[in-house]
């Protein structure tokens, strides 16, 4: 039950394809193995208002975080954000190079105690596989 949430300053838009960005953190999150398709969420909110360092209108960023119910041990949470990490800064490259871009990453486990889950979407996978 990995989600995935970017939140980014609004001029992020103009640089870099936010969707596009998404379906790729997907991908490269279920690349990793460590994540069940299924439960995977990758979803992005603009800030409403943002003052960044020096409070520049050219600065931007964008943080992600990755939440996740907990039973993974510390190497693997670890491999798994740093693939996700990755795959962002290979995709925001090209605008980081042009561009005052600050980038970051935070995985959090969720206590599955506290967090009670049902869906029908693993239903539904299965059988469009049929």
């Amino acid at each position: 039950m990995p989600h995935i949430t970017l939140d980014y300053s609004p001029n992020m838009e103009e640089r870099a394809d936010i969707a596009a960005l998404c379906g790729h953190l997907r991908q490269a999150a279920a690349a990793t193995g460590v994540f069940p398709l299924a439960g995977l969420r990758v979803r992005a909110f603009a800030a409403s208002h943002v003052s960044i360092a020096d409070g520049g209108p050219q600065h931007g960023y964008i943080d992600i975080s990755i939440r996740l119910r907990a039973g993974r041990d510390p190497d693997t949470r670890k491999r798994a954000a740093q693939a996700v990490f990755e795959a962002a800064r290979a995709f925001l490259a090209p605008a980081m190079q042009q561009h005052s871009i600050a980038l970051s990453l935070e995985m959090r486990d969720i206590d599955p105690d506290l967090s009670p889950k049902c869906g029908t979407i693993r239903d539904h996978m299965q059988k469009a596989d049929q």
